[in-house]
């Protein structure tokens, strides 16, 4: 018997070669029900519709049974193989397929089909692109904007290391709604829980959103767990609001396989509060910190708020 192996999608090295940690129990604030309500299962028969893919599905993440079910899905483009291996993250990483030229427009078709007043779009790392993937992102963003006019877009972008500044000009000047690039982590941990990545060119990213156009929203998202110190989280909170970022999401690290970052510790809800209640106070305008808080979870409910607030504060 022939045995085929798709090679694109064989786990990097630096991930079989890790070492087996235990995965640690989880405790009763971070347990959720199993997905499957009438609402849960229309949306993912429109994903499967469109053949899209979604960070929800590859990342495993724990909210995908409530987001669904509201109609809510975080579609990741450019393909489900990543050019990266950090040490959190549970897409497959590898050698990735060529960009499909009728991803904008599928995309743009399934929001306008799902009715979403707010969507998210994220991708893996595209390393292997000239320019990252950007061109592709702001094609995604312009067919959204052709076919669902009343959607507010949020886009979940890599960092675009080693690319020409251009690149991000290029999604920027797109016109998304909100610019998120999520720094994970604080900067002491970075060479073991995200090594393919830099710390400062992750700010600077953010920053240069702000510079080239004052009126975007820009968003960051951090994990603990994985070993930081409240004091490590309150730092790079004063370093996002000097690069004039405007929300921060703050959530639980959980470790998809043994072959991933342990757990350090579980944060409690009070320790979350107390994060919140001190990014309120350093200048956030959105603050989301809880156990299981991802970047997407409530995204739009949290935008639409912050929306009536400014024309209530305008009207004033």
């Amino acid at each position: 018997m022939t045995v085929v192996i798709d090679t694109r999608r064989i786990r990097h090295p630096e991930k079989q070669n890790r070492p087996e940690t235990p995965i640690l129990k989880k405790p009763e604030w971070l347990r959720v029900r199993a997905p499957g309500s009438a609402g849960y299962n229309a949306t993912h028969e429109i994903v499967k519709e469109h053949g899209l893919v979604t960070v929800c599905q590859e990342a495993a993440c724990p909210n995908i049974g409530e987001c669904w079910t509201k109609s809510h899905a975080t579609m990741m483009i450019m393909g489900d193989i990543c050019t990266r291996a950090c040490a959190f993250c549970n897409v497959a990483t590898g050698k990735p397929q060529a960009l499909d030229a009728t991803e904008p427009q599928r995309v743009g078709d399934a929001v306008a089909k799902m009715g979403l007043k707010h969507v998210v779009i994220t991708s893996v790392d595209r390393d292997d692109l000239a320019d990252g993937g950007a061109a592709h992102f702001a094609a995604v963003v312009r067919e959204i904007r052709a076919r669902a006019p009343g959607t507010t877009i949020e886009i979940l972008t890599p960092d675009f290391l080693r690319k020409p500044v251009s690149a991000a000009q290029t999604i920027i000047d797109a016109t998304p709604d909100v610019f998120n690039h999520n720094l994970e982590t604080v900067p002491r941990l970075y060479l073991s829980i995200r090594p393919g990545a830099r710390y400062f060119h992750s700010l600077r990213l953010l920053e240069r959103v702000k510079e080239r156009d004052p009126e975007q929203f820009t968003k960051s998202g951090l994990m603990v767990g994985l070993g930081e110190t409240k004091e490590e989280v309150m730092q790079v909170m004063d370093d996002m609001r000097s690069a004039g970022i405007d929300f921060i999401t703050i959530g639980q690290y959980l470790q998809p396989t043994r072959k991933h970052a342990p757990i350090d510790r579980f944060w409690t809800p009070e320790e979350f509060k107390a994060l919140e209640d001190i990014a309120w106070a350093k200048g956030f305008l959105m603050v989301s910190a809880s156990p299981l808080t991802r970047s997407s979870h409530h995204a739009g409910e949290d935008f639409a708020r912050l929306q009536a607030a400014r024309r209530a504060a305008q009207a004033a």
